[in-house]
């Protein structure tokens, strides 16, 4: 081969190496004095949770008071406070109801010392009032899914209930808290027949029997999977004069777009949430109640290859937050702990469990994800990127949340995202704090300890002390530019003064 064709070879080599390893690139342009529009933090106001008994732990409570500080938030979801391990609804040798809220005081007293309310999720049946008391769920706790044996003493039970609350915290606090009838009664959860209408009939005698005891009581529903049954329900509700106070609803990014929005169409995982949300948003404003708030009291991300405890959940909860805002009053994270058992007592750490916190207490990158994002502000300033989030604090800094998804089973490469800043000064200053596979990710120093399935008290606090965030990074602006490197999943939250 001549020298000259050798060079030809060793060029095209070259040439071919460089543009395989080319980073993709993209430019931001932030204007820093652009109006701004009201940012709620929807996304992190409420937490679900596993079941109510759940709550009585010391794991869970620890777990709770983790999650509250970085996020404050304020009210958590869980099912099944009428499950018979909480003792609400017994009948003695005549038959008569008994009801006992003890165990419903300890779970309640100990949310809102921790200065957390509840969304009380009324489910599932007591044994004893079920028409059908062998109809359970297939869940580990076997919670009943059978109608009332009797309409009569389901409003009962539902009138004391409420008055107990009332009485024991005051109808200034419990008209603060959300009361959510049922959960997913459009799947195997409920075994009314037929299934749609039993559950309207349900809801109905539910939320009058709330509203006897006090007319301020909020009541809402359906709380179907999959964004089901919307329009139908508040029919239902608008014909039969039947209160309702808020809509709430579920789905997952990893639901099928045929079960959320009807249609075949090709929706990557990522969209799905919003899009199922701006469809109920759309069938709430069509009905003769268009006003009515949205609680979507179920959701979390794609969950192919145990992806809920990687750097994944970062962007793809920033995405959400990015797709979903104005859309819907609170999103509820499924859920903030992996002290959960649908299936059991969790058996290791890391096993693509839900939750910020795996077990023992470790915290995943998604726990980490949340704390960054609670530091946006509370004004957001419209930017056409797909990437970015860009926030304005009450004491005018800027608050950018930057991103670099991946999904679950793809390869990507790392990206450069250059933004270009008008109305800082040009050498502003700059913090960054970032989530990746060297920052904020706990698998790496899991594994480094061998992966330990019991971990001691010690193991678990020396992996959250090698993960923390830490003091964020001290940077400026380069004649108004801030030049990133984001890699596969990175989160970044950059603050720039002005």
């Amino acid at each position: 081969m001549s020298f000259a064709r050798t060079s030809r070879v060793v060029l095209i080599f070259l040439l071919f190496f460089a543009a395989s390893h080319i980073i993709a690139q993209e430019q931001v342009e932030i204007h820093a004095e652009a109006k701004g529009r009201p940012f709620p933090h929807f996304w992190e106001q409420m937490f679900g949770s596993g079941r109510a008994n759940l709550t009585l732990r010391e794991s869970y409570r620890n777990d709770l008071r983790a999650v509250k500080e970085i996020t404050d938030f304020r009210y958590v979801r869980f099912h099944a406070i009428l499950h018979d391990e909480n003792g609400v609804y017994n009948e003695d040798e005549h038959g008569n109801a008994v009801y006992n809220f003890a165990y419903v005081d300890q779970i309640y007293d100990g949310l809102l010392k921790n200065g957390v309310r509840p969304v009380v999720e009324i489910s599932f049946m007591p044994k004893k009032l079920a028409f059908n008391p062998d109809a359970l769920h297939p869940f580990w706790y076997k919670p009943n899914v059978s109608p009332p044996k009797s309409m009569e003493r389901w409003d009962d039970l539902i009138r004391h209930l409420a008055q107990h609350l009332v009485d024991r915290y005051g109808i200034e606090e419990v008209s603060q808290w959300y009361f959510e009838v049922w959960n997913e009664p459009n799947i195997d959860f409920w075994g009314g027949i037929p299934r749609k209408q039993s559950y309207f009939d349900l809801y109905a005698h539910t939320a009058r029997a709330l509203k006897s005891v006090n007319p301020r009581l909020r009541v809402g529903g359906p709380a179907t999977a999959a964004a089901a049954w919307i329009p139908d329900f508040l029919k239902y509700a608008a014909e039969n004069h039947v209160p309702v106070d808020f809509v709430s609803t579920h789905g997952y990014a990893d639901d099928t777009v045929e079960n959320l929005l009807g249609t075949h169409e090709n929706i990557p995982m990522d969209d799905r949430v919003c899009r199922a949300v701006a469809k109920v948003k759309g069938e709430i404003e069509a009905s003769a109640m268009p006003n009515l708030p949205l609680l979507w009291t179920e959701w979390n991300v794609e969950g192919m290859d145990e992806s809920r405890d990687t750097t994944f959940v970062g962007p793809a909860l920033a995405n959400t937050v990015r797709e979903c805002d104005g859309l819907v009053d609170m999103m509820s994270f499924w859920t903030f702990s992996d002290v959960f058992e649908e299936n059991g007592p969790i058996r290791i750490p890391f096993d693509g469990e839900f939750g910020l916190r795996a077990k023992g207490g470790i915290n995943k990158p998604s726990f980490y994800a949340f704390a960054l994002l609670h530091q946006l502000g509370n004004q957001r300033l419209a930017n056409p990127s797909k990437n970015v989030i860009v926030t304005r604090t009450p004491d005018g800094q800027l608050a950018i949340a930057a991103w670099n998804i991946v999904d679950p089973g793809q390869k990507g490469a790392a990206r450069q995202m250059i933004l270009i800043f008008s109305g800082v000064p040009a050498n502003a200053p700059v913090t960054i704090q970032r989530i990746d596979d060297e920052h904020g990710n706990v698998l790496k120093a899991y594994a480094a300890m061998g992966k330990p399935v019991d971990p001691t008290e010690a193991e678990v606090e020396q992996m959250n002390r090698k993960t923390s965030l830490g003091p964020a990074e001290q940077s400026k602006l380069e004649g108004g530019r801030l030049t990133l490197g984001l890699d596969p999943n990175a989160l970044l939250l950059i603050k720039v003064g002005r």
